[in-house]
């Protein structure tokens, strides 16, 4: 290709045409077609009556549902609050109940109404439904800590771009304390406008800040680092990490039960999926199973410095060969120091205006993204 403008005009249009299969691969896989997998549930009684009454069900349902039994209406409750269920039906001629968690999963709530909502019909009574754990007054749907995930997740991988490329001079123990202050301060934004701004936190607004932190910190520490050795493919990388894998298996929107194996296996272990399902066990659920996603994001954030400390390593080795470099050049300076201005040195200074503006680019590119 003759033109260089045109060539470097192409080689930075693959990066946008990349994140437009991989955005549209990622989020049509995930939430266009959500339906129930192996989704648990139960049946609440006592007596070989409600054992073939849930056998019924699971054959009739497939591998849709995963029926179990329960004794009492209160076990129920407590796995619904633990996240083990997604609902419980309580049998009865007249007043049939089911028993689910809006809080956990709005949508997931959703989809099991619709399961039983025939079974009562076949019975001929209305179904009684009882919601254990409503969301804040601020966010009805229980989907608004997705939308926190998103703007603390952007301001995140966002801020590489600064930390990283405009940032790449400094020192990587200066970087990383910027790096802390970064993070408190994204995850600081976004803690102020789940809590006084928009009341989607009304109680624990502080602890809710800390596990923000520790998933800001996280994403900061792996993408500075990481930054070290991708250069501008870091923006690409950072937007299949955090955007792409993140945001579709976090269970903001569906429960993994509602997706396909890959998103459910994610779900397991990310750390966006750690900060929705530690925020709700938090605020919702009685603290059910919070330690586990606390631990998720301390996990995440140590590999953060894991890399961080590796990226150190590797600037360390390479920074003696520069400063000889340096030196053997300061030395051919003075011994012509005539020549104020040559080839050579032309060259050198064009090349650090190039990497200069190479700098700038790639950090309005990720802003921009």
């Amino acid at each position: 290709m003759r033109s260089p403008a045109l060539r470097h005009v192409l080689t930075h249009l693959i990066t946008p045409l990349l994140m437009c299969l991989g955005m549209g691969l990622a989020y049509m896989g995930a939430f266009v077609t959500p339906q129930p997998h192996h989704l648990p549930v139960a049946v609440v009684g006592q007596g070989p009556q409600a054992k073939v009454f849930a056998q019924t069900l699971k054959d009739e349902a497939g591998d849709r549902l995963d029926v179990r039994t329960v004794g009492t209406r209160a076990q129920a409750v407590d796995l619904l609050k633990s996240r083990d269920i997604t609902g419980a039906y309580v049998p009865s001629a007249r007043a049939p109940e089911l028993v689910v968690a809006g809080a956990a999963s709005d949508t997931g709530a959703t989809a099991v109404e619709k399961v039983f909502t025939p079974v009562a019909a076949e019975e001929g009574v209305p179904l009684k439904v009882t919601d254990v754990a409503r969301p804040a007054a601020g966010d009805p749907t229980g989907q608004g800590l997705f939308f926190l995930l998103i703007a603390v997740s952007i301001g995140s991988y966002a801020s590489v771009a600064a930390l990283g490329a405009a940032g790449a001079a400094l020192p990587m123990r200066i970087r990383a304390l910027l790096t802390l202050a970064v993070s408190a301060v994204v995850s600081g934004i976004g803690a102020t406008l789940a809590g006084p701004v928009f009341h989607l936190v009304d109680h624990d607004l502080a602890r809710v800040w800390g596990m923000a932190w520790l998933y800001s910190a996280g994403i900061l520490f792996i993408g500075v680092g990481l930054h070290t050795f991708l250069k501008r493919w870091t923006t690409l990388t950072m937007m299949v990490l955090f955007v792409m894998l993140n945001f579709t298996s976090s269970g903001g929107l569906f429960r993994p039960e509602l997706q396909n194996g890959f998103f459910g296996t994610l779900h397991a272990f990310w750390n966006g999926a750690g900060f929705v399902e530690g925020a709700r066990s938090l605020l919702y659920l009685g603290g059910e199973g919070l330690s586990r996603d606390v631990w998720t994001l301390v996990v995440w954030l140590l590999i953060g410095l894991a890399v961080s400390a590796g990226a150190a390593c590797y600037e360390r080795m390479r920074t003696p060969a520069g400063h000889v470099a340096h030196a053997a050049g300061g030395a051919h300076a003075a011994t012509t120091v005539t020549e104020r201005v040559s080839p050579d040195g032309l060259r050198a200074k064009e090349a650090g205006q190039a990497a200069g503006a190479a700098a700038e680019e790639e950090a309005e590119e990720t802003v921009a993204v």
